[in-house]
């Protein structure tokens, strides 16, 4: 089966495209069982930031480099945690941070997702990614439940425990699979952004294509904004109060909006 893709050219479309026509059975309203994903250049793959730290054109990934990265995080950061933390919570804290990671971050809001995808001023299609995560949950033997942190020891370790390290430690060994996990609210950014992330053990591709060679293509849809339309979805994404004041709440937040405003 073919990844789907449909272009939308207004927030109204893209809105109308994710709404379910038929409302849940249970609740009575119209809700999907999806996360989103914005990326400013619709020719990209779902590469992680661990992915795009190699380059992207192709993908060069620097995997190797994985166990280093995190274990210089975990040294340097101790000073600036406000509190104890775990390894999967050092994952979380330091993908959260730009620190390069296999987590790749999506959001329950189409509209966050729209957000990252419209900003800068790149000539390129951008787009949407819509995941059915509940579909990839249950090819790989996963509850319909997004997973949280401790989860992960009963659900993927042999033993009982399963750690970043032993992850990255056991590579192709592990048996394959993706899923998503809830990641703790660290700050109030994950928290204004709906955020969470999915977790998968092949780190040599991209998401989209590691899907594809488990029969989940229609796991995935592409929602591509057309460079023309680009301008007229960031202004009504403005609008409806989708910037960075509310996505960051904090000071670099009120300075971003500003400065993509007034650019």
């Amino acid at each position: 089966m073919a990844l789907r893709e449909t272009k939308v050219s207004s927030l109204g479309e893209l809105i109308d495209r994710v709404t379910p026509q038929q409302p849940d059975e249970r609740t009575g309203r119209r809700r999907d069982s999806c996360v989103y994903h914005g990326s400013a250049d619709a020719a990209r793959t779902l590469l992680t930031s661990l992915d795009r730290l190699g380059g992207v054109s192709p993908p060069h990934t620097k995997t190797d480099l994985e166990e280093y990265i995190l274990r210089n995080f975990a040294r340097y950061s101790r000073p600036h945690l406000q509190h104890a933390t775990n390894e999967w919570e050092l994952l979380v804290a330091a993908q959260h941070h730009g620190v390069p990671t296999r987590l790749l971050d999506w959001s329950y809001s189409p509209l966050v997702a729209a957000h990252f995808a419209t900003l800068g001023d790149a000539k390129a299609d951008r787009v949407i990614w819509q995941l059915d995560w509940k579909r990839v949950h249950r090819q790989f033997g996963f509850p319909e439940l997004a997973l949280l942190i401790d989860d992960l020891h009963r659900l993927v370790g042999r033993d009982g425990r399963f750690t970043p390290w032993r992850m990255i430690g056991e590579g192709s060994h592990l048996k394959p699979f993706a899923c998503m996990i809830e990641p703790p609210t660290l700050d109030a950014r994950i928290s204004a952004q709906s955020a969470t992330f999915t977790l998968c053990s092949d780190t040599s591709k991209s998401l989209d294509e590691f899907l594809a060679e488990h029969g989940l293509e229609d796991a995935l849809t592409r929602f591509v904004v057309p460079q023309a339309a680009r301008s007229m979805v960031r202004d009504q994404l403005d609008l409806a109060g989708m910037d960075e004041r509310r996505l960051f709440p904090d000071l670099d937040g009120v300075a971003g909006q500003m400065r993509r405003y007034y650019s």
